[in-house]
């Protein structure tokens, strides 16, 4: 999944050719869920990018987001794995292969989706509720995800100024956030997205 998302490829082709971790035959057991979840991948990240607290999806790491993606895949489309079971699984997985937050991080995000499981919540559907809601769809995560939205930075308005980086500023820098637009200008923004 990491492989095919690097490479700007589905699943399957990857699995089709040679893949990085090419020892020898994948389980088919770890081959329909690969399939599975670049099946729904669009749905798993709906998911991942209300539910993420910290982290725009097209900021967290690679790694985190596949993990994610993996245990949500078990979690709502795979009966025969029990849910804390999924969860376990892929924050193992998180301590060996990810950052230092990454277990926290991915155990949290999974524990608010189980508990909603446990309620009867269609997570799916409510996903696509809470993008809608902010004005979103996941077409646009897929954007994001493809490197065409930033998340943290939009546009400035016309009458914005940019202001040459390290220039002395004093106290015009009060009230906003200064963000760097490029080498060598910085841009403030009123609202605090952090």
């Amino acid at each position: 999944m990491f492989q095919a998302e690097a490479s700007g490829r589905t699943v399957p082709e990857v699995l089709d050719g040679e893949f990085a971790l090419d020892n020898g035959p994948l389980r088919d057991f770890a081959r329909e869920l690969a399939v599975g979840c670049d099946g729904v991948r669009h749905d798993l990240d709906a998911i991942i990018a209300t539910r993420s607290e910290s982290w725009a999806i097209n900021r967290m790491p690679a790694v985190d987001r596949n993990l994610l993606r993996l245990s949500l895949y078990e979690m709502i489309f795979v009966p025969e794995v029990d849910v804390p079971v999924a969860i376990d699984e892929v924050v193992r997985l998180a301590k060996c292969y990810g950052t230092d937050e990454s277990s926290k991080f991915i155990n949290g995000l999974l524990g608010r989706v189980a508990d909603d499981l446990e309620a009867g919540v269609d997570v799916v559907a409510k996903a696509h509720e809470d993008l809608a809601a902010r004005g979103e769809s996941s077409a646009d995560v897929q954007y994001a995800l493809e490197g065409g939205k930033n998340d943290v930075w939009e546009e400035p308005e016309d009458d914005y100024e940019p202001l040459p980086f390290g220039a002395d500023l004093g106290d015009e820098l009060t009230g906003g956030i200064w963000y760097v637009e490029g080498p060598g200008t910085i841009e403030e923004d009123d609202e605090d997205v952090w």
